[in-house]
């Protein structure tokens, strides 16, 4: 029987005080929106894209709070915990509570850069171009954010790499006192590390864990390794290699590319709701994005093209 990998990592980066810490989902976010802000500005000063170098500090501020937070947090509770917002609308600014939506918030930045090209007279997918080089950085972080955290597993597989996550106590819904370990409250810690600590109170504690839990697939790093790493390559190589290309042409390849890659891992990921009309959430969610990139593309076929010509 192979020894899996027993995830006990802390989410917290730094602890000043219980109430003030770091958390590595947070410094995901600041690392990302920075390395987006970085690509964003370096092609804005090697010509590419609508906006100048000087402008691309505020551009991704303004992305950051009202696309990305923002429309994270709303389409997560529109999509994932609809109940809640109805029974406490307030509940959308709980952020410290958790619960994001990549979805949501690539929702979020469509509005908002919308808003932003007619407020400044500036081309909408133009505009995006250079904003999907950067942005799978940012899902990057956060789905390595994810993976510390214990949150968001794979399915149970049997493969070499598989990994044991003692969040999944939460779903299996077994008590701590029913292991033979003691709590007050008689409920698990949210975070793996808290969890491990709290088994090792016992003496057969942290085998009796293990037993209960499954081997799962590591769906966090796929995401990482597909939805960021992968994305982020093609898009850049395609920006910077490829001559004459149609203005929204990149924002078209974003929406499908994500997609696709999507539908895949979800394949790897467990369910984290109930399903639509036979598939995942996310794998439902991102069929949208299919059709709103090949929308695009037409658009960049067609008067993108006639754009780029025009400026020859």
């Amino acid at each position: 029987m192979l020894a899996y990998y027993l995830h006990n990592l802390s989410p917290v980066v730094v602890r000043f005080t219980d109430d003030l810490k770091i958390h590595w989902y947070g410094l995901a976010y600041v690392m990302g929106f920075y390395c987006c802000f970085l690509v964003m500005r370096s092609l804005a000063r090697r010509g590419y894209g609508e906006l100048k170098p000087d402008q691309i500090a505020d551009f991704i501020t303004l992305v950051a709070l009202f696309g990305v937070v923002l429309g994270g947090r709303i389409g997560y509770m529109l999509m994932y915990n609809l109940d809640e917002l109805m029974a406490n609308p307030a509940s959308v600014f709980a952020l410290m509570k958790g619960g994001m939506s990549s979805h949501g918030g690539i929702l979020g930045i469509v509005i908002f850069t919308f808003w932003y090209a007619r407020r400044h007279k500036i081309s909408w997918p133009g505009l995006g171009d250079n904003l999907v080089v950067g942005a799978p950085i940012g899902l990057f972080f956060g789905r390595i954010a994810n993976f510390i955290n214990g949150e968001l597993y794979g399915r149970i597989t049997d493969v070499s790499w598989a990994m044991k996550f003692p969040t999944e106590m939460h779903e299996i819904g077994t008590p701590p006192s029913s292991l033979g370990i003691m709590a007050k409250p008689d409920a698990w810690p949210m975070h793996s590390n808290d969890i491990v600590a709290l088994v090792k109170s016992s003496p057969d504690g942290l085998a009796t864990l293990e037993a209960a839990l499954h081997p799962r697939h590591p769906s966090q790093l796929y995401e990482a390794a597909l939805e960021g790493a992968f994305l982020f390559i093609t898009l850049y190589l395609v920006r910077t290699r490829v001559k004459n290309l149609p203005t929204g042409m990149l924002t078209a390849l974003f929406f499908i590319l994500y997609a696709v890659v999507r539908i895949v891992v979800e394949n790897f990921r467990e369910p984290d709701s109930s399903l639509i009309l036979g598939i995942t959430k996310g794998q439902f969610y991102s069929t949208f994005m299919i059709v709103t990139g090949l929308a695009f593309m037409a658009w960049s076929l067609t008067v993108g093209k006639k754009k780029i010509t025009s400026r020859n």
